[in-house]
């Protein structure tokens, strides 16, 4: 940013831009409304009411300084106001002050000093925060907050509060209070009914980054949950990859414990494989599928022949559209788990998936320590069977 204001940087909306055109070569200053920033603008938590005031020709925004307001704080009091008049005298303004606002006590030094050399300007004193309590003031910082504050609220033609409550603090000598709420103007507003995915495990060069991004950019009400870490040393060349990265439905929560993960999932409506069609992928069997069906959630995958094997817990979908198509149908399914489903899924133990190595251990010799009944048990519901009887009661997802 340039810095027309000697140690600060002014700004000013596309019409104030205008005017100081216009008004190039005139011998008269304007008046002018100058809002000090306690911050960048962009970081500013006043920033759309602040981007809205600057819409006036008049009105110009002035960053801090080098020095900062803070300064003020660690200063003793007469090496700050010092400190404040010299930088008042310095600013370099396009017009002539007719309100100074200011957003924090530690702006009013440099507020009084402005004042001191344009005795006409008003001050508003615009408060959004019970500044003398800052957590992280000492003792000592806060009485000097409370001073400035006190001064500023007194001092100010206008004291702009963001609640009742705050005006009720003031000192009865300050006058009523003007309540202006605060805005939020630039936060995004998402679809209100979103599809909510999620994704559990690697991001990296078995995902399709092109399949997501046109995912991404098809469907605005998607919400996917990337649960994992992602690997800019096997995709960050890939332009898929970087949109992706961008992509402002796409939520990067990288890694998190198993129990994080689990709550994670509990609040998506399905989860997905996004892997690529290649030879490594095509054959292997995806472990979050079981983990989301244990949540009661389906899969969205391509039709890779690995994934045949858990079919009853998953809808194949190739194309783009095929996908947002198979991922829409699952909207909702989150207030809805698929009981089923998920009762198939704790099914699917470690002792239950191995019973056959254990009645091949049996017929060796070897002791497995497993009862009669449990070996009966496990012989009339094998995997392959429990499998086939979920495949007898669902639909056909493929395609």
């Amino acid at each position: 940013m340039t810095d027309p204001a000697g140690g600060y940087g002014w700004r000013a909306g596309p019409a104030g831009a205008a005017a100081r055109a216009e008004r190039a070569g005139q011998d008269e200053p304007p008046p002018i409304g100058v809002l000090l920033l306690p911050r960048a603008l962009e970081s500013f938590i006043l920033r759309d009411q602040a981007e809205d005031l600057l819409t006036a020709p008049g009105v110009v925004a002035v960053e801090p300084a080098r020095i900062s307001y803070g300064a003020y704080l660690r200063l003793p009091v007469s090496v700050g106001d010092g400190l404040a008049a010299t930088q008042a005298r310095r600013l370099k303004l396009p017009g002539v002050p007719r309100v100074i606002v200011i957003f924090h006590p530690l702006q009013y030094p440099l507020a009084r000093g402005l004042i001191a050399q344009h005795p006409d300007a008003e001050l508003w004193y615009w408060q959004w925060d019970r500044f003398d309590a800052a957590y992280d003031a000492n003792p000592r910082q806060r009485a000097r907050l409370e001073d400035l504050h006190l001064a500023a609220s007194l001092r100010a033609s206008v004291n702009i509060v963001v609640t009742d409550a705050l005006g009720q603090l003031l000192d009865e000598a300050a006058g009523a209070p003007q309540l202006v709420p605060l805005a939020a103007d630039s936060f995004p507003s998402a679809p209100l009914t979103p599809v909510v995915a999620v994704s559990l495990g690697h991001l990296g060069h078995r995902t399709d980054w092109k399949l997501l991004r046109a995912v991404a950019a098809g469907m605005p009400e998607l919400v996917l949950l990337l649960i994992g870490e992602w690997h800019e040393a096997e995709s960050g060349h890939d332009e898929d990859f970087q949109a992706c990265r961008a992509a402002p439905n796409l939520v990067w929560l990288g890694r998190r414990s198993d129990e994080e993960a689990a709550r994670l999932i509990a609040c998506a409506d399905v989860g997905i494989v996004p892997f690529e069609r290649s030879d490594f992928n095509d054959t292997g069997l995806p472990y979050r599928i079981l983990k989301y069906a244990r949540l009661g959630r389906r899969t969205v995958s391509r039709d890779l022949k690995g994934v045949r094997t858990w079919a009853e817990a998953v809808t194949t979908a190739e194309t783009p559209e095929e996908w947002i198509a198979a991922l829409r149908a699952h909207a909702g399914a989150r207030m809805q788990p698929d009981a089923e489903l998920r009762e198939w899924a704790l099914s699917q133990t470690a002792h239950q998936q191995n019973g056959p190595l254990w009645e091949r251990l049996e017929a060796l010799g070897i002791e497995s320590g497993r009862l009669g009944s449990e070996r009966v048990r496990d012989s009339e519901r094998t995997p392959r069977e429990s499998r086939r009887k979920r495949r007898a009661r669902t639909p056909d997802s493929a395609g």
